[in-house]
């Protein structure tokens, strides 16, 4: 199963830039031997967008044909890491193609691309800095590569 991140804003060079391309290629290592074959970020200029109905539509052209579609907002449904990994490892066992993690842009999703989504995550009842989403998402798609190949960088 290839993954994506397809999320709106475009990230300098920075702190937060180096952790996700660290996790990514993290996940990817880990990753490969569970069936997971990439994690690619697909990043949205939102000077292009007109507000949230027109970032949603160059997040649906950025997203694979026939994917699979997570949306994150804070209205979503909060899990732990363990939780996280399971859905994944179940998208993966049925077969699932692609997996595409949609992250708005500074005032979120737009709610119909929302509803279209499979699936409705939250990473927490606190509200983060869209740039910080994507790192945290990262972190929790390597985080949910080790739980699943039993390595021991998740601790209980």
């Amino acid at each position: 199963m290839r993954l994506h991140i397809c999320a709106v804003g475009r990230l300098r060079a920075g702190p937060e830039q180096v952790l996700i391309e660290d996790y990514l290629a993290r996940a990817e290592r880990t990753g490969r031997a569970l069936g997971f074959s990439s994690c690619t970020l697909h990043q949205i200029d939102e000077r292009k967008g007109g507000g949230k109905a027109g970032e949603a539509a160059l997040l649906r052209k950025a997203l694979p044909s026939g994917a699979t579609t997570c949306a994150l907002d804070e209205r979503g449904r909060v899990l732990d890491s363990v939780e996280f990994a399971a859905l994944l490892g179940k998208w993966r066992d049925e077969g699932r193609g692609d997996l595409a993690f949609l992250i708005g842009g500074a005032d979120g999703l737009a709610r119909d691309l929302r509803t279209e989504a499979e699936a409705t995550l939250s990473l927490g009842k606190m509200v983060w800095p869209h740039m910080l989403a994507r790192v945290m998402l990262c972190e929790q798609i390597y985080r949910a590569t080790t739980i699943l190949a039993g390595l021991p960088y998740h601790r209980v």
